[in-house]
C-alpha cells in the first residue's frame, strides 16, 4: 500500500445566513424537518444543504510525505509556507480560485499515476460539496470524488471504513475514533457546526488550521489502519 500515494482533504463550508435563503427554499427546507426543534436547528446548518454554502477551506495532507496544503479563501496570495500548522504550506485566493486549484491538485488525466484520496465521511459530505459547487460556478471537476464505494484503491473513506461500509448501524465523529486508536484529536476551538459564525465573525485563519489540523489528524488514523482492517477491504492492500 505505501507505493501508492495518498492524499488526505477535508474542506470547511461557510452556510449562507438563513435571511440570504430565498423563500421557496426555505420552505422547503422547513417542510422537511420533522419538529419544532428542528426546523429551528435548520437556520444554523444550511452549509449541510447542497448548494447553500461556499467552500472557504481546502485541507491536504500527503501522508507518506507527512506534510500539508491548505487553500484558504481570502485576497490571492501565491503558495508560502504556513506557521501555524508545522510542516505545511498555504495558498490563498477566491473560492473559485481554490477549487481550481484542488481540481489541479488531483487531477490525475495524462500523468500515469494513481493518487489513494483519503477522507473521514468525504463520500458522504464533502466531494459531493465540492464537486456541486465547482459545477454550480462553472468549474469542471477534473475527478469523481465519489467512485465505486466497495473499492476502496481510489477514495479510502474512513468514516465507511470504520462502519464497514453500512454494516454497522451505529457511526462515530474524527474525534471519537482518533481518541480509540491514540491519535491527537484535532479539536479545538472551533468545530464543524461552528464554521459559519466564525468566519462572519473573520476568524478565517482559526478555520483554516482546524481544517489542516483535521486531516492531519486522519492522515494518521489511515496510518493507524493502513496494515489492520483496509487489508480486509477491495483495494485496501
Amino acid at each position: 500500500m505505501s507505493s501508492v500515494p495518498n492524499l488526505v482533504y477535508d474542506i470547511e463550508v461557510a452556510g449562507l445566513p438563513w435571511e440570504e435563503v430565498d423563500e421557496i427554499t426555505r420552505g422547503y427546507l422547513m417542510s422537511k424537518q420533522r419538529d419544532d426543534a428542528a426546523r429551528e436547528a435548520v437556520r444554523e446548518r444550511t452549509a449541510l444543504f447542497p448548494g447553500l454554502g461556499k467552500v472557504i477551506a481546502i485541507g491536504m495532507w500527503l501522508v507518506q510525505e507527512e506534510r500539508g496544503m491548505l487553500l484558504l479563501e481570502g485576497e490571492q496570495e501565491p503558495e508560502q509556507t504556513w506557521e501555524k500548522v508545522s510542516h505545511s504550506k498555504i495558498e490563498r485566493g477566491s473560492e473559485e480560485q481554490i477549487l481550481r486549484r484542488f481540481w489541479e491538485l488531483v487531477d490525475l488525466r495524462g500523468k500515469g499515476k494513481r493518487t489513494r484520496l483519503v477522507t473521514f465521511n468525504g463520500r458522504g459530505y464533502d466531494g459531493p460539496v465540492l464537486m456541486t459547487r465547482s459545477a454550480q460556478l462553472g468549474i469542471a471537476p477534473s475527478r469523481n470524488l465519489v467512485p465505486y464505494r466497495y473499492d476502496i484503491s481510489d477514495h479510502c473513506d474512513l468514516f465507511d471504513v470504520l462502519g464497514y461500509q453500512g454494516a454497522s448501524r451505529d457511526r462515530f465523529s474524527l474525534d471519537y475514533w482518533c481518541r480509540r486508536f491514540d491519535v491527537e484529536s484535532p479539536k479545538g476551538s472551533i468545530d464543524g457546526s461552528q464554521v459559519a459564525k466564525a468566519y462572519r465573525a473573520g476568524r478565517i485563519e482559526d478555520i483554516g488550521e482546524y481544517c489542516l489540523r483535521d486531516v492531519r489528524a486522519t492522515a494518521q488514523l489511515f496510518q493507524r489502519l493502513e496494515k489492520t482492517l483496509l487489508p480486509l477491504f477491495k483495494g485496501g492492500s
